[in-house]
């Protein structure tokens, strides 16, 4: 009896996930890093003052990445939802000193504003990226 109502959780939860998609992992952007393009700094505060965090989301249909701004006192301000691909990409040539497989990259398209998030190391921590040469690799236009 305990044998199948264990196969069924785990049924369950395996569909529930194909079909809304399961939080593959959870990032936090670095303070010195610039905010993700669909996001501005609220009047009256500071970039210091605000948080935004990521979470994966894989699908059956592809990647979905949704983004959450906060304020200092842990106010969600904004909370967006965007495409990206089921895999990160990595430049034909990291840069010397590199660890192994990174930094690694994800295209992300909010409401048609296409941004990239660079992950350097395996951490919870991400930056967002606009260099030329890493965007030119990629085929992103400014």
């Amino acid at each position: 009896m305990l044998k199948h109502f264990f196969t069924l959780a785990v049924l369950i939860v395996v569909l529930s996930c194909n079909l809304s998609g399961c939080v593959e992992a959870r990032f936090e952007l670095s303070s010195e890093s610039r905010l993700p393009k669909w996001f501005d700094i609220p009047e009256g505060m500071s970039r210091d003052e605000l948080r935004v965090t990521v979470d994966y989301y894989i699908k059956s249909s592809g990647g979905e990445a949704v983004f959450k701004l906060y304020g200092d006192n842990g106010t969600r301000l904004k909370k967006v939802k965007g495409e990206m691909g089921i895999y990160p990409l990595q430049l034909k040539n990291p840069p010397e000193g590199s660890p192994e497989n990174y930094p690694m990259y994800e295209i992300v398209i909010v409401d048609g504003v296409t941004d990239v998030i660079e992950h350097r190391e395996r951490s919870n921590i991400f930056h967002m990226t606009n260099e030329p040469a890493i965007l030119e690799e990629f085929g992103i236009r400014q």
